[in-house]
């Protein structure tokens, strides 16, 4: 039964507090949180808010880009400097629920959500943890894969701003709009001289947490940025998914249309 909410105003704060109730969770926007409460989740005490803990702010100096884990996907719908983003941005959910929905949070959603999780897996980026001995960076690769720990929270997550013409991202849906993902793919394939060098592709709605496709992005390494090279990557893709089945679509059906959805994320067909 939910005996308190709590509000610090620094993240120190907020920290001590998750350390003092073991039965606590942290809020953010409370799209996730609130449907547990309203649930009446078992062991749940308390909350700890981050309303008042400054962490909604967007920082990009030259090439990198750091956003507080409080910001909305609203505001960040809204700033210009990260237009590659909007996209998926508008993806998400609706205005409404854009509106509440944290770019912190999204880190811990489950899939088939969590596209904006997606961007940042392929994106490579950081995330800054405070805890009780202090802050560390953590990669957003590791945090989707072990989470934090029960008393630490995510204060923000940066990146560094893809080059033109190297950001890549779709999503399917039932829906046009506000509907979970059936798969979302996420790509940044910088070039150098007109060839693919450091490829990242990260995959939604291809099991529990968004995942990379290592060994597409290993396939294209120093190739020519063309429908071959395209096709070869795209049907690599599975070798690092693992498609389920739910409401949305069936594992065999989000295994078919995942190379499919690579062509038209990457060649715009």
């Amino acid at each position: 039964m939910l005996r308190a909410i709590d509000v610090p105003r620094t993240t120190a704060e907020a920290v001590s507090h998750l350390a003092r109730a073991r039965d606590a969770l942290v809020i953010g926007g409370g799209t996730l949180v609130m449907p547990k409460v309203q649930a009446g989740l078992s062991g749940l005490g308390s909350l700890v808010s981050l309303s008042q803990c400054k962490l909604d702010r967007i920082a990009i100096k030259g090439e990198k880009v750091t956003i507080g884990a409080a910001t909305t996907l609203a505001a960040i719908g809204e700033e210009r400097g990260l237009a590659f983003l909007h996209p998926a941005i508008e993806s998400v959910g609706s205005p409404t629920l854009r509106n509440l929905a944290t770019i912190g949070g999204n880190l811990f959603t489950e899939q088939p959500y969590g596209d904006i999780a997606v961007c940042l897996l392929a994106l490579n980026a950081e995330a800054t943890v405070a805890t009780k001995r202090g802050v560390k960076k953590v990669s957003v690769a590791e945090i989707l894969l072990k989470g934090v720990a029960r008393d630490a929270i995510v204060t923000a997550v940066s990146f560094k701003r893809p080059e033109k013409g190297s950001w890549f991202y779709r999503k399917a849906m039932r829906r046009a709009a506000n509907s979970a993902s059936i798969v979302t793919i996420a790509a940044h394939l910088p070039q150098k001289q007109k060839k693919i060098g450091g490829a990242r592709i990260a995959l939604g709605g291809c099991g529990a947490k968004p995942v990379l496709a290592v060994k597409a992005a290993a396939a294209l390494e120093g190739q020519k940025f063309d429908a071959e090279a395209t096709a070869k990557a795209g049907a690599l893709l599975i070798k690092d998914a693992a498609p389920f089945t739910d409401a949305y679509a069936s594992a065999w059906y989000r295994a078919r249309v995942l190379p499919v959805h690579f062509r038209r994320a990457i060649l715009g067909e």
